[in-house]
């Protein structure tokens, strides 16, 4: 798919990707229904669009809850990834997650090839973090949609989490990123202690 995309045509007239993203409302309301379902609402630069109460609290619980509400203050899931030195922490498999994130910024960066603002980041990062510079090189594609991630979380501990990540149609690459955990399991024990 990756391959299609940067092989195929380009059109006489490319649309320039700059502006602002706005939360779709009905991811919204469906973020808003989830209230025991760590969830985030993500924009194609992997912007924080929104999070419910679980999701805030169990990646970026120090960051302000209505943060991703402004553009100015919105987090950025790879800024934190990589420069955040709190989320560094909160992953067991940072350079796995690390890689994992960073290929699949590249399959979108593949599908927006004129998103200024995209470039900006993958700039930024470069310049900022070596390992994201050395992961960015390797030019490793990979849309990542489900799979386990291993958290350390300072409050609740250990906690080995699923997560799916549902891509909303019409939305631009707005998608959205839910966790859970194995019912009787240790970790949903420590989710239900987090809500």
């Amino acid at each position: 798919m990756h391959l299609f995309e940067l092989a195929r045509p380009v059109p006489a007239r490319r649309k320039r990707m700059t502006r602002v993203e706005v939360a779709v409302p009905g991811a919204l309301a469906l973020l808003a229904s989830m209230p025991s379902v760590p969830a985030l609402l993500l924009g194609r630069r992997n912007d924080v669009l929104a999070w419910n109460p679980l999701g805030h609290a169990l990646v970026a619980g120090h960051l302000g809850f209505t943060d991703p509400d402004d553009p100015a203050t919105r987090p950025n899931q790879m800024r934190l990834l990589f420069l955040d030195p709190h989320t560094r922490e909160l992953h067991r498999d940072w350079a796995d997650e690390a890689a994992s994130a960073v290929a699949s910024l590249r399959y979108v960066a593949g599908q927006y090839p004129d998103d200024r603002t995209l470039a900006e980041l993958v700039g930024e990062l470069s310049m900022n973090n070596r390992e994201f510079a050395r992961l960015w090189a390797k030019h490793d594609v990979r849309l990542c949609s489900s799979g386990t991630k291993r958290l350390h979380h300072p409050q609740v501990g250990d906690l080995d989490l699923h997560y799916e990540v549902l891509h909303l149609p019409d939305s631009n690459g707005q998608r959205l990123l839910t966790h859970t955990a194995v019912a009787g399991s240790a970790a949903a024990d420590a989710l239900a202690l987090l809500r």
